[in-house]
């Protein structure tokens, strides 16, 4: 799961000042987790204590009250649940925005069927985005990760996933550069996450057109940075720079989920 933490950090300074070229420095001073690595963390806890279909919300309400003020902040709606959660209103808010996906990650590792990781995804997905896009962008990406760790082609993860999903993925990061604009649901981030991944030589290369596309970058390089680990593999380098950046609970969760279900390190 450490691929999608570098994505989050990567791409944290550039999410409101996007840059539109791979030329850049991953990592700088300001470079921080978000609010994507908090909930991805969170998934993660959640799977390790026993993924109980029906009580993931509790977990991002755990974390999300714990950590309340990350790098860029959470989002309008997530934040008024959390808000509402509080007072013991755990309804979830019809939402497809894209914070599903930037957080489920994990799933993918932690299951080893697609009927699994669908199932879990779902659950992780639907306690507060419960609209069918953003049902779909979190089992779309959850998917993914499995696919690649599985070793199955580019070709055939870009597919599978059209085909299941109905996403259009014959784009290249190349032809969109100039025109895609900033977008917070599913529907306008998983699949250009997705292409990011797909147009990658390596982790870094992946990382790298996720952020150079613009819109909202640390969330596309959160997503494509779960996939591309997966796929590629992180060099240890990058693994030891955006571990060092988590504070020792995150450190803990990381690591216990690692050694339980595994990760592609370099």
């Amino acid at each position: 799961m450490i691929g999608s933490i570098i994505g989050d950090i990567v791409g944290s300074i550039y999410e409101f000042h996007n840059i539109k070229t791979k030329e850049f420095p991953l990592f700088s001073d300001r470079s921080d987790y978000t609010d994507d690595s908090i909930l991805s963390i969170a998934t993660a806890k959640w799977i390790l204590e026993g993924a109980s279909k029906s009580n993931s919300g509790r977990y991002y309400y755990r974390y999300g009250t714990n950590y309340p003020h990350p790098l860029g902040g959470y989002g309008s709606g997530f934040q008024k649940w959390l808000w509402q959660a509080e007072n013991g209103d755990f309804e979830p808010y019809v939402s497809c925005g894209n914070g599903c996906a930037m957080r489920v990650g994990p799933v993918g590792w932690a299951f080893d069927t697609i009927e699994d990781v669908l199932v879990y995804a779902k659950c992780s997905a639907e306690c507060t985005h419960n609209h069918p896009e953003g049902i779909k962008g979190a089992q779309a990406t959850a998917l993914c990760v499995l696919m690649g760790r599985k070793g199955l082609s580019k070709e055939e993860i870009r597919s599978e996933i059209s085909a299941r999903f109905g996403y259009n993925l014959n784009f290249t990061c190349d032809e969109i550069r100039n025109t895609y604009k900033w977008g917070g649901t599913c529907q306008d981030t998983v699949p250009q996450a997705i292409v990011a991944f797909l147009d990658g030589n390596n982790f870094e290369d992946c990382i790298r057109n996720a952020v150079s596309i613009g819109g909202d970058s640390d969330t596309l390089a959160c997503i494509t940075g779960s996939i591309a680990e997966a796929y590629f593999g992180v060099p240890e380098e990058l693994y030891v720079e955006a571990f060092n950046r988590l504070t020792p609970h995150f450190k803990n969760v990381v690591t216990e989920f690692e050694e339980k279900f595994g990760n592609n390190i370099l």
